[in-house]
């Protein structure tokens, strides 16, 4: 893929900073333009600013400077442009948070109905058709309690992927579970990815950052400290602290 100018960016982030009350300064001045279909991994130390960098692209965090541009809307403080975003936008966190007094069905039908106000009879299509495509579609009238870590987090990228996305925010989806469900899901961001899907995922399964990855980030203290093709980043870091970070993780 050749990536990535800004023509065909779906996502341009321009000089974004955040500082949290405590002082704490998580992102400084950011920026990156990521292409459609593009998969952007971010690796970095923890407390280096991933997450909040991940939050920030769809409007769950404010930048204190900076801007951000999806699919042509600016992710300012107009409410109807953030709410436009949020439907565009998926996000995917490290805990399920899956309703647990409604059906696995139900959960994914929620958002479809809310949001896009789909009928109940499609709604419950598309969930099914979702459940499918993350292997779970037998337990449709389960509720979360039922299921394993890992079948939950399908569940959950299932109901993201119910409001039909253009790009798929994933923070650590993995690092919650234990380590033989680690697979079955990253089985299905590999999927979405070979489908082309704009995937950024943070995470700190390496092995699947260099696989999947079109372009690989390295943050630390809220700054890119280098951003590179997936397989060059991983194989031949340039900077010291890149190289010093995966010397310890791989």
């Amino acid at each position: 893929m050749s990536i990535s100018s800004h023509h065909d960016a779906i996502i341009t982030v321009s000089g974004i900073s955040k500082t949290f009350p405590n002082g704490v300064r998580a992102l400084d001045d950011v920026s990156v333009s990521i292409a459609r279909q593009e998969v952007l991994v971010v690796i970095g130390p923890s407390g280096s600013g991933k997450s909040t960098f991940l939050r920030c692209l769809n409007g769950l965090e404010t930048v204190d400077r900076g801007t951000i541009v999806v699919d042509g809307i600016p992710l300012d403080h107009d409410r109807s442009n953030r709410l436009e975003i949020r439907k565009e936008v998926g996000m995917v966190f490290q805990q399920f948070n899956l309703f647990p007094h409604m059906t696995v069905g139900e959960n994914i039908d929620l958002a479809q109905r809310r949001v896009r106000g789909t009928s109940a009879a499609d709604a419950r299509t598309v969930s099914l058709e979702l459940l499918a495509k993350v292997g779970l579609e037998e337990r449709v009238d389960s509720y979360p309690a039922r299921l394993s870590g890992g079948q939950q987090q399908r569940v959950a990228i299932a109901r993201a992927l119910a409001l039909r996305p253009k790009v798929m925010l994933f923070d650590e989806a993995t690092s919650a579970l234990d380590p033989e469900m680690i697979g079955e899901v990253l089985d299905v961001m590999r999927a979405l990815a070979a489908e082309g899907m704009t995937m950024v995922v943070v995470t700190h399964e390496m092995g699947f950052a260099r696989e999947v990855g079109d372009r690989a980030v390295f943050i630390d203290e809220g700054r890119f400290v280098e951003l590179a093709s997936a397989q060059r980043l991983f194989d031949a870091p340039r900077e010291d602290r890149t190289r010093a970070f995966l010397s310890k993780v791989l």
